[in-house]
């Protein structure tokens, strides 16, 4: 599949992927120390949901168009009140045109000790991107492959903070570079945060991915799925995944309470499943 992100910005996928990461920027918050960002396939940065693209498939309808003034129960409105308040610094009128992507949102939660790296080898999205976080110091953008960046920069130099990778599905085989990249990130720092995201199209590459990531042997891997149809024939996208190695201790339970909501909200045709399971490590308790 191909997930160039300006076509897809805002739907359901996004909103999910963009609440667990700001649930684990917000547990990243409670210690004092600086903990730093690495955005691996950052995009654009924002994305205009009136543009062209986004126009053309209007998939944040059934997204972001859902959630953002939905009637929440109180304990998730207060679990997804970091991602909603990021989307709405960048609509101050009050009015949904512009998305935040992943550097956006999470450079909206830096604190004045915290750094941001996006990474983006489009040219033309690069250049993009730097010009979004112009005079920004806090924010560094890089032109470059991003999976050559597990061999070069890591760990940084706050020994804390996350890798969250989000590759556009391009091109194949981009199931077995993030095994890769984690297995060869996790030996140069096994400490670290990392959030690998996937979408969830034909159950068998899944199922195959799952798999490789059980045998690298590393301790702690938790998944998280939301699927707003079943699978379908031809394969199609009905649902969103998010691997995370070394998760905060309180993100199992976060997403427990979240997701059936979200499940509800984003299904198709009240189809919408979710679950959280761990592929190594703590298990759920029966």
């Amino acid at each position: 599949m191909n997930y160039r992100h300006a076509f897809h910005a805002g739907n359901f996928a996004d909103v999910v992927k963009h609440i667990i990461l700001t649930r684990i920027l917000a547990y990243l918050q409670r210690k004092d120390a600086a903990f730093r960002v690495l955005d691996t396939h950052a995009g654009l940065g924002i994305y205009d949901l009136f543009g062209e693209q986004a126009e053309r498939t209007g998939e944040w309808q059934a997204g972001i168009g859902l959630v953002l003034d939905a009637a929440l129960p109180d304990d998730i409105a207060r679990l997804v009140a970091p991602y909603l308040e990021a989307v709405r610094a960048q609509n101050p009128d009050g009015n949904l045109r512009y998305y935040p992507g992943s550097p956006f949102i999470a450079r909206h939660m830096l604190r004045a000790q915290d750094r941001l790296m996006g990474f983006e080898l489009h040219p033309m999205d690069a250049d993009r991107l730097k010009e979004n976080f112009a005079g920004d110091f806090q924010t560094r953008i890089t032109e470059l492959d991003a999976w050559k960046l597990f061999g070069t920069h890591l760990p940084p130099r706050e020994k804390r903070g996350l890798v969250l990778v989000d590759p556009p599905f391009e091109e194949k085989g981009e199931f077995s570079r993030m095994v890769k990249s984690l297995v060869q990130g996790h030996q140069r720092w096994p400490g670290g945060l990392y959030a690998y995201w996937y979408p969830i199209k034909e159950p068998g590459e899944v199922d195959a991915y799952v798999k490789a990531l059980k045998a690298t042997g590393i301790a702690k891997i938790l998944r998280i799925e939301l699927t707003t149809s079943p699978p379908s024939t031809p394969p199609r996208l009905h649902g969103t995944g998010m691997i995370v190695v070394n998760p905060p201790y309180v993100l199992e339970e976060e997403m427990r309470l979240i997701l059936p909501v979200l499940a509800d909200l984003l299904g198709v045709e009240e189809r919408g499943g979710w679950s959280v399971d761990w592929v190594a490590g703590e298990q759920v308790a029966k």
